[in-house]
């Protein structure tokens, strides 16, 4: 295929990656609604998360037993394009069964819709993750699956904006909370075309067609390849600590020697955080292009600076105070030096990415104020490339096992539901402060799998570029 027609491809499936950001956005109002007009304690409005999470891991567990069953790799027999397409229209009857949900008065019937989306999301992601790494070489599939996590970076940086311009008329974070139903409807409505605009996309545009012609295995065939293994493992522990760091910096810097901000005075800290990601990963995409490489230093110094820029825009249009976040430009330019170092090799990115992950807990952990606060939100930094490199890594060499890995992979997203409570249980035992130590662990083992997958895909026979 040329690559002509190969970047026409990755800019179409590009689009979904889009979306998903858009639509996760959406949480930001839909969370704090149901909270005020249900009346839910803080635990119970955190479920709609669970019902996401759990989502990915029970869509992935049916996809697996179905192939099993029928004794044919479904995802496979579909095809990446029509597996993505078939999400699409199940996260659209999750839309539009939210309608009746919110009218209900049901928070279990809401969660049971929010649980239907989320459900189409883990089919998309199952296929579109391989289909973006088949796009290309191998050894660039990780930058990208970082010119998709950079889009989707961007959808959830604008969603909260385009949202709540549309439906609010301003752009306060606690407009959410007096949000009426009608609104909440019209939030579900859009959301509904976009999912279907998404798929209409999808069935018009002429991808290729992305599958294996090996004959079908049942069992878990995926699982003798090592890479895989220690993948699973390293993708439930990076979705863990990129959602625990967020999670608990609430109550982490309402703390006396955090400054003991304020609900609101936390918004663009948090902001920060996320906006990290989008950072992280334009920068990591730029290897996806075919630039001379001076090109490719120049925009691996500008590119991040622009993103940062963005992220700073996006909380002064929110009304946030933004000279408070300046200081972090330092760890930006932490970050461009870190992108030179690694090269453009994946292993060695995650390597270099997780050793800083490491430090930067290590010092917000032994220091306390702004050094700290800024330390542990340079965790999103750290965490940007996180899930392209591992992803990429651990299916490589999978061959007729990559639809199955790619389920499994997907099903690891469950370490965002599991490591957030854990770290609150030791913030019950210990404090919060100090419970942030499973992050210095999680970035550990982050650290140790680079090490392992490259002598691991070495030994299978792929030297290069690792």
């Amino acid at each position: 295929m040329k690559s002509s027609s190969n970047a026409g491809a990755l800019a179409t499936i590009i689009t979904v990656f889009f979306f998903w950001g858009f639509v996760a956005a959406s949480n930001g109002i839909f969370i704090p609604f149901c909270k005020s007009h249900f009346n839910l304690s803080q635990f119970q409005s955190q479920l709609i998360d669970t019902a996401f999470y759990a989502a990915y891991f029970i869509g992935s567990l049916l996809l697996w037993f179905s192939s099993q069953l029928f004794r044919v790799d479904i995802l496979n027999k579909l095809g990446y394009k029509q597996a993505v397409i078939a999400g699409l229209l199940i996260s659209v009857a999750g839309s539009l069964l939210m309608i009746p949900a919110v009218g209900s008065g049901s928070f279990s019937f809401i969660l049971s819709a929010f649980f239907v989306i989320a459900l189409g999301f883990s089919l998309q992601q199952t296929a579109a993750q391989p289909f973006v790494t088949a796009l290309g070489t191998a050894e660039t599939g990780a930058h990208r699956l970082n010119l998709g996590g950079g889009v989707n970076s961007f959808g959830t940086l604008l969603g909260p904006i385009l949202v709540s311009l549309v439906l609010f008329g301003n752009l306060s974070p606690e407009a959410a909370a007096s949000a009426t139903v009608e609104s909440v409807d019209t939030v579900y409505y859009i959301l509904t075309g976009v999912f279907l605009m998404a798929a209409l996309l999808l069935t018009v545009a002429k991808l290729p067609k992305v599958h294996s012609t090996e004959k079908f295995e049942p069992g878990l065939g995926a699982l003798k390849f090592s890479q895989l293994r220690w993948g699973m493992l390293a993708i439930f522990v990076y979705v863990g600590v990129e959602v625990t760091i967020q999670s608990n910096m609430g109550a982490l810097l309402a703390l006396p020697q955090f400054g003991g901000l304020s609900t609101a005075q936390i918004s663009p800290y948090i902001s920060l955080y996320w906006g990290s990601l989008m950072i992280g990963r334009w920068t990591g995409a730029i290897s996806a292009f075919n630039f001379k490489p001076t090109t490719k230093k120049l925009l691996m110094i500008v590119l991040p600076i622009v993103a940062y820029i963005i992220v700073l825009l996006a909380n002064y249009l929110r009304g946030n105070e933004i000279a408070n976040l300046l200081p972090y430009s330092l760890c930006v330019a932490a970050l461009i030096a870190g992108s030179f170092l690694a090269q453009e090799k994946p292993a060695r990115m995650l390597f270099i990415f997780s050793v800083g992950g490491i430090l930067a807990m290590l010092i917000g952990l032994l220091t306390e104020g702004q050094v700290a606060m800024f330390a542990f939100i340079s965790g999103g930094l750290c965490c940007s490339i996180g899930w392209p490199c591992i992803f990429a890594l651990s299916i490589t060499g999978l061959g007729k096992f990559t639809g199955q890995g790619s389920a499994f992979l997907i099903m690891m997203i469950l370490g965002g539901a599991l490591i957030p409570p854990l770290q609150g249980y030791l913030a019950d035992v210990t404090d919060i402060h100090s419970s942030y130590w499973i992050t210095v662990f999680c970035f550990a083992y982050l650290a140790w799998f680079a090490i392992k997958v490259k002598a691991v895909l070495q030994k299978q026979g792929f030297h290069t570029n690792q």
